[in-house]
């Protein structure tokens, strides 16, 4: 049984790239990139410790469209193609409160992998004008 709140409302900003979730009068604004490259599924997390997958490239992605999933979460639609995450409530709200941190630690993982936020295959398709996909 999840004990996080659920979003009083779900809000997608396309020209900020952010997605906010507002918990009574709180608003957390998520950007597009820091869903993306956190996302929960088997993709970017693996199936187990030690198998996640540094995602890089993901600065100009965007939100194309959410779907409900049952009472417990959403699932967000990438401009790259991506599909499969699954952002239970619990999550999302973890994400709200821990960003920051998560952020700072996704950063030094990137960095240690010799990669910056403007590197990536995702990127250079984009500014060649090639789209995501």
């Amino acid at each position: 049984m999840s004990t996080s709140p659920i979003p009083t409302s779900i809000t997608l900003h396309k020209a900020s790239r952010t997605l906010e979730l507002t918990y009574d009068d709180q608003n957390y604004p998520l950007p597009f990139e820091f869903l993306r490259v956190l996302s929960p599924s088997a993709e970017v997390r693996g199936h187990g410790p030690g198998q996640e997958t540094l995602q890089t490239g993901k600065r100009l992605v965007e939100i194309t469209a959410i779907e409900p999933v049952g009472h417990y979460a959403i699932r967000p639609v990438f401009s790259d193609g991506h599909d499969s995450g699954i952002y239970s409530w619990d999550l999302l709200h973890s994400f709200c409160l821990n960003r920051e941190a998560l952020w700072e630690d996704y950063l030094r993982r990137l960095e240690a992998a010799g990669h910056d936020r403007e590197s990536g295959r995702d990127v250079a398709m984009v500014t060649q004008g090639k789209g995501c996909g």
